[in-house]
C-alpha cells in the first residue's frame, strides 16, 4: 500500500521550482483556478508556468492522495495485478502517473495525454528531475480527440477530468477509455453529488459493455443508494508549509473527498462488503454502513461484548472492506 502523501522527492522538486514565486501571488492564482473549476471550467485558466506551479502546489497533494487511495483499493482487491503499461488521460502535471509509479514498480511504459501546455511542461520538468528512467511519452492534445491515437495500456487512469467534458460528450469518451483499457480502468471524480453522478453514469455504461467492478462496489449491480445519499470517500493527507501557505490554511492536514470506480476486463473472485461512511461507535457497539456483494446497502452492528468480532473491526474506517464474518446486517 502506498502513502497518501506526495513522495518526498517530488515535493522537494515542486518546492524548488516554486522558489522565487510569491506565495501570495500563487495563492491568488490557485484560488482563481479553483473557482473556475467549481464553476464548471477547465484547465484553460492555467496559461503560464506560474499558473501551473500554483495549481500543482494547491491541488497536486490532494489529487495524489485520492488516486493513491483508489490504487490501494485496487491492490487490496487484486494483489497479483502488475501492470506494465499506463495511460494517464487528462494527466495535468502527472499526478496520477506519480501515484501509479509508487503503486506499481512493474510499469515499463507510461503514456500521458493533456491539452494544457503549461501543465505538460511542468510534468516533464518534474519527471526529468525525479522520475525513474521509465519510458514516458506525454502528448499534448485535447482528450476527446487525442485519445484515439494513444496506445492501449494495462492500466488506464482518468482522474478529475470527466467533469471537464460537456455532458453530451461523456458517453463516447467513456467508451473510448474502455477501448484503450487492456486490463483495468480507474476513473476518479470529486466526492460531490455531481461527481458521483458522473461515476455512476460511466459505471453503468461500461458494465453494459462488459466491464466488471473491482472497487469500491463489491458487485456489478445498480448502485443501491438513493438520493440525497451518494457514494464517496475521504483521504486525509498532510500539508507541507508551502501547501498551507498556498491554501491559506492553518491545519496541518486536509481531507480530500472523492468518488471513483475501478473496472476490469475479468471478474474479481473476492469482493467483500465495503464501508460507505465513517463508522458510528457507541458504548455498546460499532455500526457500519455497508455496500454488500448482493447489490444491497445495509447496516452491520458489531457489539462490544463479542470481543473477537469487535477486535476484527475496531480499526476499520470509511472506505475499508469488511471481513465477511462480520458482514451480516440489517437492511437500510
Amino acid at each position: 500500500m502506498i502513502s497518501p502523501d506526495l513522495p518526498v522527492s517530488l515535493r522537494a522538486v515542486l518546492e524548488q521550482q516554486a522558489q522565487g514565486l510569491s506565495r501570495n501571488d500563487a495563492a491568488v492564482r490557485a484560488a482563481m483556478i479553483s473557482r473556475a473549476y467549481r464553476d464548471g471550467g477547465n484547465s484553460r485558466t492555467i496559461r503560464s508556468e506560474s499558473d501551473a506551479l500554483a495549481y500543482a502546489l494547491a491541488r497536486m497533494p490532494a489529487t495524489y492522495a485520492a488516486v493513491a487511495a483508489c490504487l490501494n483499493a485496487l491492490t487490496d482487491a487484486r494483489d497479483d495485478f502488475q501492470p506494465e503499461s499506463l495511460l494517464d488521460v487528462g494527466a495535468g502535471p502527472g499526478t496520477a502517473t506519480w501515484a501509479a509509479l509508487q503503486a506499481y514498480p512493474s510499469l515499463q511504459r507510461m503514456d500521458l495525454l493533456d491539452a494544457n501546455p503549461a501543465l505538460r511542461r511542468l510534468a516533464l520538468t518534474l519527471a526529468a528531475e525525479q522520475m525513474p528512467p521509465t519510458p514516458l511519452d506525454y502528448q499534448q492534445a485535447d482528450a476527446r480527440s487525442g485519445i484515439a491515437a494513444m496506445p492501449q495500456a494495462d492500466l488506464v487512469i482518468a482522474s478529475y477530468m470527466i467533469g471537464e467534458l460537456m455532458e453530451d460528450a461523456r458517453a463516447a469518451f467513456a467508451t473510448e477509455l474502455w477501448r484503450k483499457t487492456r486490463d483495468t480502468l480507474l476513473v476518479v471524480e470529486p466526492g460531490t453529488p455531481a461527481g458521483y453522478a458522473r461515476i455512476v453514469a460511466l459505471r453503468t455504461q461500461l458494465i453494459a459493455q462488459g466491464a466488471h467492478v473491482v472497487a469500491p462496489c463489491p458487485h456489478d449491480e445498480a448502485c443501491p443508494l438513493d438520493k440525497p445519499d451518494w457514494c464517496h470517500f475521504a483521504q486525509r493527507l498532510s500539508r507541507s508549509r508551502a501547501h498551507k501557505q498556498i491554501k491559506g490554511a492553518e491545519l496541518p492536514f486536509e481531507d480530500e473527498k472523492f468518488s471513483y470506480v475501478v473496472l476490469a476486463r475479468e471478474v474479481v473472485t473476492q469482493r467483500p462488503a465495503r464501508i460507505l461512511a465513517p463508522p458510528l461507535v457507541t458504548k455498546a457497539e460499532m455500526r457500519l454502513k455497508l455496500c454488500q456483494p448482493d447489490g444491497t446497502a445495509s447496516i452491520a452492528s458489531v457489539p462490544r461484548r463479542d470481543k473477537a468480532a469487535y477486535a476484527r473491526v475496531r480499526r476499520l474506517g470509511w472506505g475499508d472492506t469488511m471481513p465477511s464474518t462480520e458482514a451480516d446486517s440489517s437492511g437500510l
